[in-house]
């Protein structure tokens, strides 16, 4: 089969490589129907998650028909279902899969090891997302391994497109978790950093669960006019005191809530600010560029909530731990818990509530992979979200 695969730093081709296979009695094979590139997988080509190896197949979002079932696998799943894989490997039975804590599960990731030397404890696995994960093969391909499949994926039994249901795979539920760790109330202002899809769902969700007035923070015009045209306010850091601005927006109060929805690779509107950072991580005496979450911690009012949904791989520097601790910030984040919202937010989708076909901008064969990432890394040709159809 044909499978789009990371060959080096910067450089993902897409390559022969043999057909997946049941290796568990609890696996199935998918054809995929359709995949994505997440801005996640851009910390992967750009180098900043260890880890990766040569011929590894990228790819954590994507959806399709069960073609082969293992023998373990629950009867409620046959041939022929159409699914949503997640993108975190749940056991669903250790401690934090029964808390609904999915990607923290135990007992997915048989590179616990790795993951415990970096963070302190294991993470669950995930496709497409570095040995640290795991090293599972991911979905930028004809098929995948779905793993656990009976305690994972997704059943679609309605007539929704592929584009309505694709993103229940990663960054609608991680922007909506983004949002819903908020506790919004009515009448708060949401501020959201990056106006990328994540982003634009954790906006869309914030609207959803009760937000007065939701702030969209970015330097890309394109970026900024989409979240405008639903109605959101917008920052352009690059021309614009973002702290300043929220100020004024909100009486001298600050956002009630933030939400980082850049993380490890944040730019910054003044070239020096940026040029620290950046020259830090050069000499990885930081492995990753805080510039969001600094402003979203310096910018919170006092008492609110800082919400992180932008993925970190590491550390960083000058963490502004005493504004959150004297201020009496809360904040929550983690990688997303997809199980958790996957059939809520079907539902909303159903209702018309949520459009995730919204920030599509780019559709492409699953051959035409790297120009997808060339287009989707570098901004080009207002590049939001780019879908493969293999």
């Amino acid at each position: 089969m044909k499978a789009n695969c990371w060959t080096g730093r910067n450089s993902v081709e897409v390559l022969d490589v043999p057909d997946p296979s049941i290796l568990s009695s609890r696996d199935v094979i998918v054809k995929i129907t359709s995949t994505a590139i997440c801005g996640s997988d851009l910390h992967l080509v750009d180098g900043y998650v260890p880890t990766m190896e040569k011929g590894d197949i990228l790819g954590h979002e994507f959806m399709g028909e069960v073609v082969e079932v293992g023998p373990g696998v629950n009867p409620k799943l046959r041939v022929g279902d159409r699914v949503v894989v997640p993108f975190p490997i749940a056991c669903g039975v250790c401690a934090p899969c029964r808390a609904e804590l999915y990607s923290c599960c135990e007992n997915t990731n048989p590179n616990a090891g790795i993951s415990e030397k970096l963070f302190g404890h294991p993470t669950a696995g995930i496709y497409g997302y570095s040995h640290l994960t795991g090293g599972f093969a991911g979905g930028q391909a004809e098929y995948a391994r779905a793993v656990l499949a009976d305690a994972n994926v997704l059943k679609i039994d309605s007539d929704l497109t592929d584009e309505q249901v694709l993103f229940l795979s990663d960054i609608l539920p991680t922007g909506y978790m983004g949002a819903e760790m908020c506790d919004i109330q009515g009448g708060d202002v949401v501020a959201v950093w990056g106006a990328g899809p994540v982003g634009q769902f954790a906006m869309d969700s914030a609207r959803v669960l009760g937000a007065e007035k939701v702030v969209a923070i970015d330097k890309e015009p394109y970026r900024l006019a989409m979240a405008a045209s639903q109605g959101y306010e917008t920052i352009n850091f690059e021309d614009t005191d973002v702290r300043s601005a929220l100020l004024e927006l909100t009486g001298g109060r600050g956002p009630d809530k933030c939400i980082d929805a850049v993380g490890l690779e944040a730019t910054h509107g003044a070239s020096h600010v940026q040029l620290y950072d950046r020259a830090k991580q050069a000499v990885r005496s930081e492995t990753d560029r805080p510039h969001a979450l600094r402003q979203a911690i310096m910018s919170c009012r006092s008492g609110g909530v800082v919400s992180v949904i932008g993925v970190y791989g590491g550390l960083i520097d000058k963490f502004p731990a005493g504004a959150w601790m004297n201020r009496s910030l809360t904040l929550r984040t983690g990688q997303c818990h997809v199980h958790k919202y996957m059939k809520p937010l079907l539902d909303l989708i159903e209702q018309g509530k949520i459009d995730p076909t919204r920030i599509i901008t780019h559709r492409l064969p699953l051959t035409e992979a790297p120009k997808g990432y060339d287009l989707f890394k570098n901004k080009k040709d207002h590049c939001e979200k780019v879908v493969l159809k293999p």
